[in-house]
């Protein structure tokens, strides 16, 4: 005879298991235990639902202000701009007048806004291309563009 046990097939693999972590036994034997494991396991899927709705609101929130917070730096850049170029065509009037005394400072409200002609009121005359490259050759290349 040999010393070694029996191999027996058990018709279902976690009998054990199923049996102790049962909820209807548990019910049967202390109905209040089961109901307090019920509050306790809807609470549980409860906390993570919100957990996962507050970090996608979370990421979606921060992808929103990483957008604006890029449009306000950009902004921001084209407001400098704006700025320099704007002192660079004050420095350049200023140096092509006589008198520069006579000459108004730039303000926000002594700028004139003129709208963009439409496409029907634009003069269609078609410029010599030989005239239009020596115009072009003959301008100086701006920096910082």
């Amino acid at each position: 005879m040999v010393a070694a046990p029996e191999h027996r097939p058990s018709g279902r693999t976690l009998d054990l298991i199923q049996g102790s972590m049962s909820s209807a036994r548990v019910a049967r034997r202390s109905p209040l235990l089961g109901s307090f494991h019920r509050v306790a396991d809807g609470t549980l899927l409860a906390v993570i639902t919100a957990t996962a709705v507050v970090a996608g609101l979370t990421l979606h929130w921060q992808h929103r202000w990483t957008v604006a917070f890029n449009q306000l730096e950009t902004t921001r850049t084209l407001a400098q701009r704006l700025t320099e170029s704007t002192a660079l065509l004050e420095q350049h009037a200023l140096r092509g007048t006589s008198q520069p005394q006579r000459l108004v400072p730039t303000k926000a409200s002594n700028l004139i806004h003129l709208e963009r002609p439409t496409v029907s009121q634009a003069p269609k005359a078609e410029p010599d291309l030989l005239d239009a490259m020596q115009d072009l050759l003959q301008k100086p290349i701006r920096t910082g563009y």
